[in-house]
């Protein structure tokens, strides 16, 4: 089969723009995010005025009140809803008509292979998904119209945690409905493998151990990390190995020419090759801290004094999942260390959960290991911890850690015109746009006659 060319590939990229544009699954996510989005945008402002002190009440520190957490993490919580939810319905229709109608044979007679079109859908989904960005970015708008402040590196890391969230779920969704035989089961699919990514999130949050490293690569918890201002390479690898996995299944079970046996090996061979790469993804430890309040990094001298260590770093926490205090190490040392230090290696070996656990012989304590030395305390506070480290490593502690705090930006805004524009304009606007793409289009060019 001979290489697409460029027109080829402008009718291909138009056919799926058209369809999705025709889709009423489509138009119906659009309307639908108006009102949840608005909702979202006014219930966050109204909260950020009262924790700034809106009505005369009692302000909080300013160093606590951050728009991030405050206002674009609230706002785009809807989409985090509508791309799990809604968005994987508009996928699996693109799939489904075409294998239903039997347009997909006469398609694969084209000069453009089933990998490709399948790229191109797509291609073509996550620009409509960024498409449907548009009311978030007016709240946002809306946010800075009212005199409020927005870091541009915390909103593209959130913005790119959604973009590769949404990625990878139409990627599962059209895996899911080349498998099946219909849009229905397609759906019931796509559904049930969420549920597990979030079982998956459930158990790690109470098991711990080896669950608690594959959760850290769901859908779920990787947007988490981006919310926090932190963007690893690693979940930005392992997020696309497993897209393009999910691409390769579905072009294996949609070619008709492929059958049974053939069908399964090739699977057992994507599945195998995936895990592979998958698990090579996930070993680079590089990561950038775009937060402006540096929630993800330590101080600029601790960084400097860290530097110095090459050794692997082991950790062995004896603190079970459900413990707060696991948290606080987990979010305030443990993630700074992992992105400060070259290695840093982390067994949770607590025992058991729950209710009729038995506290282990080292309950509540964490070990730390830096070549034949090892130390132990039970303190999760970043001072301490360090001063361990330090001690492990036989480095003098910076003496002059004290850096300029973060200010925050607390503003006792009102939410004035959000309603109007969200709640009535926006669906409006939708579905005008849906009903113009809709119309029939009438030729400009003018039929030529022959003469005899």
């Amino acid at each position: 089969m001979r290489s697409p060319d460029a027109a080829a590939w402008r009718r291909l990229f138009a056919k799926e723009r058209r369809e999705l544009a025709s889709s009423r699954a489509w138009i119906v996510l659009l309307v639908v995010l108006g009102p949840l989005v608005g909702h979202a945008f006014i219930t966050a402002v109204d909260s950020y005025a009262e924790v700034s002190g809106a009505g005369g009440g009692p302000a909080a520190l300013a160093q606590g009140v951050s728009p991030l957490d405050g206002i674009v993490i609230p706002v785009f919580g809807a989409y985090a809803i509508a791309g799990i939810l809604l968005f994987p319905f508009v996928a699996i229709r693109l799939v489904a008509s075409e294998k239903q109608s039997g347009a997909l044979k006469l398609l694969l007679q084209a000069p453009v292979s089933l990998g490709t079109m399948l790229f191109v859908k797509l291609f073509v989904l996550v620009a409509a998904w960024v498409l449907a960005w548009m009311p978030g970015l007016v709240a946002l708008a809306l946010w800075s119209g009212y005199g409020g402040h927005l870091a541009a590196p915390e909103v593209l890391g959130v913005l790119l945690g959604h973009l590769l969230r949404v990625t990878l779920v139409c990627s599962v969704a059209i895996a899911a409905a080349s498998f099946t035989d219909n849009a229905a089961t397609a759906a019931v699919v796509t559904l049930a493998i969420t549920l597990g990514t979030w079982a998956l999130d459930f158990i790690a949050q109470v098991r711990g151990g080896f669950a608690l490293t594959l959760d850290a690569y769901t859908p779920e918890s990787a947007l988490r990390t981006f919310e926090t201002g932190e963007i690893r390479l690693a979940i930005v690898l392992v997020t696309l190995v497993i897209a393009a996995a999910a691409l390769l299944l579905a072009a294996v079970w949609l070619h008709p020419g492929r059958r049974g046996r053939a069908r399964v090996a090739w699977t057992m061979a994507i599945v195998a090759g995936a895990a592979l790469l998958t698990w090579a993804a996930a070993l680079p430890r590089l990561s950038w801290d775009v937060s402006e309040d540096r929630r993800n990094s330590f101080s600029h001298a601790d960084d400097r004094a860290l530097s110095a260590i090459h050794a692997p770093l082991e950790v062995t926490v004896y603190l079970a999942p459900e413990d707060p205090r696991l948290a606080d190490l987990e979010r305030g040392v443990l993630r700074k260390l992992r992105r400060t230090l070259p290695r840093v290696d982390v067994e949770y070996a607590a025992r058991g959960s729950g209710l009729f656990a038995r506290p282990g012989e080292h309950s509540g304590e964490v070990w730390y290991a830096l070549g034949t030395k090892r130390a132990m305390n039970r303190s999760t506070t970043e001072p301490i911890v360090l001063e361990t480290v330090y001690g492990l490593a036989g480095i003098t502690p910076p003496t002059n850690t004290a850096e300029a705090a973060y200010s925050g930006y607390p503003l006792a805004a009102r939410p004035v015109g959000a309603a109007l524009i969200f709640y009535l304009l926006w669906p409006l606007v939708a579905l005008a746009i849906w009903f113009w793409t809709r119309r029939p289009r009438r030729s400009t060019s003018r039929p030529q006659v022959t003469r005899p």
